[in-house]
């Protein structure tokens, strides 16, 4: 079983950045391929971007390529979120997730995930 918990979510205005992290504990950290989603209000969860075990591989959605950058710090059991330029369509409850690389894609599925953290931009 792995726990995760995000932190780093707010209120922060259009162009402005924040850095999300999502602490893991219970399990090997380094087995775990780490992945970010969203959820924005009335509508579905969707995918961000996610890291291969060593930090080698990055894969993000289109929107915030460019703007997003996903990062792990396996000493410390940590992915990182850094966001920058952030738009008003970046609202969302965001969410960490995790998962064993040996089936699945950087997609998923994700079996554990993280309870959320709020961020919301203003325009």
């Amino acid at each position: 079983q792995v726990q995760l918990v995000e932190s780093g979510g707010g209120l922060v205005q259009a162009g402005g950045s924040l850095r999300l992290s999502c602490a893991a504990s219970g399990r090997t950290f380094s087995n775990y391929a780490m992945g970010w989603f969203r959820r924005a209000p009335g509508k579905e969860r969707e995918f961000v971007a996610a890291i291969h075990l060593s930090g080698y591989s990055t894969y993000y959605t289109d929107s915030v390529k460019g703007r997003f950058t996903i990062s792990r710090d396996n000493a410390k059991n940590t992915v990182y979120l850094q966001m920058n330029s952030l738009k008003a369509e970046d609202t969302a409850v965001y969410y960490c997730a995790a998962r064993s690389p040996v089936s699945g894609t950087y997609l998923g599925p994700y079996p554990y995930w993280g309870q959320g953290t709020q961020v919301t931009v203003s325009s």
